[in-house]
């Protein structure tokens, strides 16, 4: 089968060539590899410039169409930017809905799983300390944390039981680790199922709880959110996929749904179009020059995100006159092979 891509790039010697428009002879379908990124393999020597031989061009799995016999693309519904814009904006607006409901009570639990940078921990972040406004004006300790990076069986049991009455919530950002060890998992399943009672048990001894206070069983009435870069279909590990099912049909899942490139590029520009980058105070044009930036070397940068849109925005700032020259050695993936 014949195929043109959409999108995409052929990466040789550390340098990303542009495939768009092209046409190569399928030899695999699309694939993800161990890194992530998904690609597809041709037939190189149907292309001038390229190797004579299979090649794995990087791409999204909309990011090339079939064409029949006259070279015709086959019939394909894309897209536009302004639907994408609107889907995006569409499930952000949800993940706020729920928080709020996991904050309320009459959500148990959820889980947020979406690339890195794109705004999940900031969405529950803001719906929460609003939320917690009155909590801070009485001076009163709050009703929610975040939990970030790795994080013990025994110390998940533990928080847990410190966030356990109703009204707290408990997230859990950037937490993977959880999800390898099978105490950790267990524990989980138990905070994130959505029945009505959920009675969480440390069935070993612990001289660290004893010292604490707490009990080896609770019940807990609190509401938890899971939020993680982990996209559960493309796991390949029959076990994780296995624990990752328990903990999907336990509770809501709201996957943003934001696999390409693309995608992730108009949602940047949907942010700095609401204003994220109005504290820079950018004049004459300073900010579309930014975004132009990063819409052209997206292939290039180390993470296509909101964080790397604030990094190079402060060497705009910062550098005026080189902020390209410190982006691409601060930013970018190096040039060599």
């Amino acid at each position: 089968m014949q195929i043109q891509f959409l999108e995409g790039y052929y990466n040789i010697r550390g340098n990303a060539i542009n495939v768009e428009g092209l046409q190569f002879p399928l030899v695999h379908d699309y694939k993800v590899g161990k890194d992530g990124i998904g690609y597809v393999t041709v037939d190189g020597s149907a292309q001038p410039g390229f190797p004579e031989r299979n090649i794995r061009v990087r791409c999204e799995a909309d990011g090339f169409q079939a064409v029949d016999g006259n070279a015709k693309l086959a019939e394909k519904r894309v897209e536009t930017d302004s639907e994408i814009v609107e889907r995006l904006r569409t499930r952000f607006d949800i993940l706020k809905d729920m928080t709020k409901a996991v904050k309320e009570g009459t959500v148990r639990a959820m889980i947020v799983t979406g690339p890195p940078g794109v705004g999940k921990s900031f969405g529950v972040d803001e719906v929460l300390s609003a939320n917690n406004l009155f909590d801070q004006i009485g001076n009163r300790p709050p009703k929610y944390e975040v939990v970030k990076g790795a994080m013990s069986a025994v110390g998940l049991y533990a928080k847990l039981y410190e966030y356990s009455d109703k009204g707290n919530v408990v997230v859990f950002d950037d937490c993977d680790s959880v999800l390898l060890d099978d105490l950790s998992l267990n524990i989980l399943k138990a905070a994130l199922d959505s029945s009505k009672k959920r009675r969480i048990s440390w069935n070993t001894d612990s001289r660290m709880l004893r010292s604490e206070g707490i009990p080896d069983s609770f019940e807990f009435n609190a509401g938890a959110i899971f939020i993680t870069n982990i996209k559960f279909e493309n796991v390949r590990s029959k076990k994780l996929q296995d624990h990752l099912s328990a903990l999907e049909s336990r509770c809501h899942y709201i996957d943003l749904q934001m696999d390409t490139e693309r995608e992730k590029v108009l949602r940047i520009k949907q942010i700095v179009q609401d204003g994220m980058l109005e504290h820079y105070n950018f004049q004459n044009g300073e900010e579309a020059e930014v975004i132009d930036f990063i819409t052209d070397q997206k292939n290039k940068l180390r993470e296509l995100s909101l964080r790397t849109v604030l990094k190079i925005s402060d060497l705009r700032k910062s550098f005026p006159s080189n902020w390209k020259d410190m982006a691409q050695v601060t930013c970018m993936k190096s040039s060599r092979a």
